[in-house]
């Protein structure tokens, strides 16, 4: 925990936004470094609207242990969404979004 997952089709550093977030969530949601887990997923294909603009996008998914207050998510949102222009290598029509979530009860680690 947090379990974040990144779905891309803009040019990004991943390692250099990884290595930038994951800071700022052990200082907003109070966990530590070893416990922030990212992985990257690159999208080929995204259609956006009517598909007629060849936008792209970043979809930034971070799942917490349940309990965290709905204030405390938002803002961790938007100092995400805050972060995420710097480490792309271009702005021009990059649609961006962030979800905070819970995980599931079933959640394990090991």
């Amino acid at each position: 925990m947090p379990q974040i997952t990144v779905d891309h089709s803009a040019p990004l550093d991943r390692r250099g936004f990884a290595l930038a977030l994951h800071p700022l969530v052990v200082k907003t949601v109070d966990t530590t470094l070893d416990a922030c887990k990212t992985r990257f997923r690159e999208v080929d294909e995204t259609v956006v609207g009517d598909g007629s603009a060849e936008d792209v996008l970043v979809h930034v998914e971070i799942a917490l242990l349940p309990g965290r207050p709905d204030e405390l998510k938002g803002r961790l949102a938007e100092a995400v969404l805050a972060l995420l222009p710097e480490y792309l290598k271009a702005t021009d029509g990059v649609r961006l979004s962030v979800e905070i979530r819970d995980l599931e009860a079933s959640y394990r680690k090991r």
